[in-house]
């Protein structure tokens, strides 16, 4: 018997921390889902522990093709298009203005903004015209991973700061664009969540740990995928458009 599936969704980022755990959140409420990430084996894994539900999509997010193979490989696994985007794929930069290593900046545009905005543009392109037929009787998301730091000035990670400012742009932009033809976009804006981000940021171990030491408990990947289900989750014509998540004990940023 084939299995059938409430929602098919797509998520960048899917190999670890909060991309990880929004798939398999997803999976477990009923959901079909193609995950994408530049970990091959970890995806081959997910697919062994997962089965059906989940198909592995290995390569770059800043990548058109790879982008477009999502969306082709959604009709091919589960017979439906993809009606949940999550623009989750990112990378961190730790460091003030004054002292953030730029030989790293241009690859945290290219894919923290570039490569969110190709998304974003091809979600809308893809979701439009079906959404407007669908619409109210069926939800289409777009869901987007900003920062509390793209909110709220942060000196320690100013720079990285700085392409979330620019996605929370995106998000907003998009929302009034296409939010009155049926398709929700929404921003969630983690605080500090215990992932492999830090590491990638060049964070030291003294630096998270006093994070864990300030604001601890910290968030885990769960805790986000949480509040994403949470959102796609409401009837279509409510939207929740902004949500923030933070350990109960950061107060800033």
């Amino acid at each position: 018997m084939t299995q059938t599936y409430s929602r098919i969704a797509t998520v960048t980022g899917a190999t670890s921390g909060i991309g990880e755990a929004t798939a398999r959140k997803f999976i477990a409420a009923g959901f079909g889902v193609v995950g994408t990430g530049r970990n091959a084996k970890k995806l081959a894994e997910m697919e062994t522990q997962l089965g059906d539900a989940f198909c592995g999509v290995a390569g770059d997010a800043a990548d058109d093709s790879v982008l477009e193979q999502l969306f082709t490989s959604a009709l091919d696994r589960f017979g439906k298009a993809i009606d949940i985007v999550v623009v989750n794929a990112g990378r961190g930069l730790g460091g003030s203005v004054k002292d953030a290593d730029l030989t790293e900046f241009e690859e945290v545009l290219k894919t923290n903004v570039s490569a969110a905005l190709a998304l974003l543009q091809k979600s809308a392109q893809k979701m439009l015209d079906p959404q407007q037929k669908a619409y109210p009787k069926s939800a289409a998301d777009i869901v987007v991973i900003g920062s509390v730091v793209g909110r709220h000035i942060s000196p320690f990670s100013a720079v990285y700061g700085a392409s979330k400012f620019a996605v929370h742009a995106l998000a907003e932009g998009l929302r009034r664009e296409v939010g009155p033809k049926g398709i929700r976009v929404s921003l969630v804006e983690p605080g500090a969540v215990l992932s492999g981000f830090q590491a990638g940021a060049g964070y030291t171990d003294e630096m998270v740990q006093g994070f864990e030491d300030n604001f601890g408990p910290l968030l885990v990947g769960d805790d986000v995928a949480n509040a994403i289900h949470f959102m796609v989750s409401q009837p279509p014509h409510v939207h929740i458009s902004d949500l923030m998540v933070r350990p109960t004990r950061q107060d800033y940023p």
